[in-house]
């Protein structure tokens, strides 16, 4: 992979041209990511503030004050332009003259290394004990937004065949609105790439202050949203590169989901199977 050198008013080359501006503290974190670029561009905000000594609010006062990022998403995406082609971002395997073959060979070697990494590190009892919530669970809303929002839907399509009630939210209001209406016996199922996403991580602390139970679906396990819920569930997506929406991970995620609904269905089959039948009797009447 060809790494490129940072151009003017770019990420690494404001951090060094500000340098003498900053606080000590804030120093030590501009070290930290001047000499170690290709790994900050993988961690959460909290990995950062662990192994560089600092506070989280300390890291988004750096990004958003000293240097002008929104937060520290998109100092990392900033920081992954200055490092790499806008090619190299998809995957650094694959070659822009590779044939087809070779190219769906490469996406699908990568996906199937970050479902194997998955398997190694998830728990048997977050698992049962999140199948044990779910089928326990008066109401469940889940949370997603971005690339996770089609997986909260996947959720809400499926799990509803269980005669609860289940409702998937992608607006940052109406996830706000659905937490202050819960309350314990419900659960929420929060999904997050990086378990950073400032919106879900509000609607999800409400929820769990009204007294519902939280599940989180990551990529890292270190993230403020594993910190925050009830039961956390991580997917390894193995990312090859930086990139603001993950590839992998929303396979990873679905595949986490698939067996949170295979459980659950093992665990009531008549429950299950009487509402199946149902819902098909259902649609075949709307068939030609």
């Amino acid at each position: 992979m060809t790494i490129r050198e940072p151009k003017p008013n770019v990420c690494l080359a404001l951090i060094h041209n500000m340098f003498q501006s900053l606080t000590k503290t804030e120093r030590k974190l501009a070290e930290y990511i001047i000499s170690n670029p290709s790994e900050v561009i993988h961690m959460t905000i909290t990995e950062l503030a662990e192994i560089t000594g600092s506070a989280e609010a300390t890291i988004s006062r750096f990004c958003k004050n000293k240097l002008g990022f929104p937060g520290f998403q998109s100092l990392k995406i900033a920081l992954a332009s200055d490092l790499y082609e806008p090619f190299e971002s998809v995957y650094n395997e694959v070659n822009a003259d590779d044939p087809i073959d070779e190219v769906a060979s490469k996406v699908f070697q990568n996906i199937n290394e970050a479902l194997h990494d998955t398997l190694k590190i998830i728990h048997a009892e977050s698992m049962s004990n999140a199948i044990t919530a779910i089928l326990a669970a008066r109401r469940i809303d889940v949370y997603g937004t971005g690339g996770s929002a089609p997986i909260a839907a996947d959720v809400e399509h499926r799990f509803s065949r269980f005669g609860i009630s289940v409702r998937a939210y992608a607006d940052q209001d109406m996830q706000a609105i659905s937490a202050s209406l819960l309350h314990p016996g419900d659960v929420v199922m929060a999904i997050s790439h990086t378990g950073s996403n400032q919106s879900v991580l509000e609607s999800v602390k409400i929820a769990k202050e009204n007294g519902a139970t939280i599940i989180g679906i990551t990529s890292h396990i270190r993230s403020p949203l594993s910190q925050i819920s009830n039961i956390t569930l991580n997917g390894m997506a193995k990312e090859v590169n930086y990139r603001s929406e993950a590839m992998s991970s929303r396979l990873i995620h679905l595949a986490i989901i698939d067996v949170l609904y295979v459980g659950a269905m093992l665990r009531q089959p008549d429950r299950i199977t009487q509402n199946m039948q149902k819902i098909r009797q259902s649609i075949a009447k709307t068939r030609l």
